[in-house]
C-alpha cells in the first residue's frame, strides 16, 4: 500500500478551493486513504499549522476547523505521527531544512519505510532531494 506523508500545503489544498490543479492533484489521496487503499501519514505539527492558517488566513471558525480534523483523522487510511527522532531532527535542521515543521515532515518520511513526501513547497522539496527523501511524483 502507498504510504504518503502529507505536508501542511496538501491537507489545505483539499479543503480549500485557493489552488484547482493542486486540489485536484491530491483528491485522490484522501479518496483512497477513506478506501483503505492509501495510508496518509500527517505529522501532528501539520494539524496545528492546518488549524493556524485556517484560522488566521481564511478565517474559518475554529468548531469547522475541529470539525474538519476529526473528520480527517477519522478516515481508515489516515494514522497521525506524533513521535520523532530528534536525534535525526537535529543533523538536518536548521542546516539543511530552514523551517522547523518541514524539518519534521522530513524526519517523519525517513521513518516510514517505503513513504514519499506531498508537498506543493519547491524550496522544501529542494532540500528534501538534497537529503535523499522521497518525493511523491505529481
Amino acid at each position: 500500500m502507498k504510504s504518503i506523508v502529507i505536508d501542511t500545503n496538501v491537507l489545505i489544498s483539499f479543503v480549500t478551493s485557493r489552488n484547482g490543479d493542486q486540489q485536484a492533484l491530491v483528491t485522490p489521496f484522501f479518496e483512497e486513504a477513506a478506501k483503505s487503499r492509501c495510508r496518509i501519514i500527517c505529522p501532528g505539527n501539520v494539524l496545528a499549522e492546518f488549524a493556524y492558517v485556517m484560522n488566521r488566513i481564511y478565517t474559518v471558525p475554529l468548531a469547522e476547523i475541529a470539525a474538519i480534523i476529526k473528520s480527517f483523522i477519522a478516515l481508515p487510511g489516515v494514522t497521525v505521527v506524533g513521535d520523532i527522532s530528534y536525534d535525526h531532527l537535529f543533523q538536518i535542521w536548521p542546516g539543511v531544512i530552514t523551517e522547523y515543521g518541514d524539518a519534521v515532515v522530513a524526519v517523519t518520511a525517513k521513518s516510514v519505510k517505503g513513504s514519499a513526501i506531498a508537498t506543493f513547497d519547491r524550496k522544501m522539496a529542494a532540500a528534501l532531494e538534497r537529503l535523499n527523501v522521497p518525493l511523491h511524483a505529481w
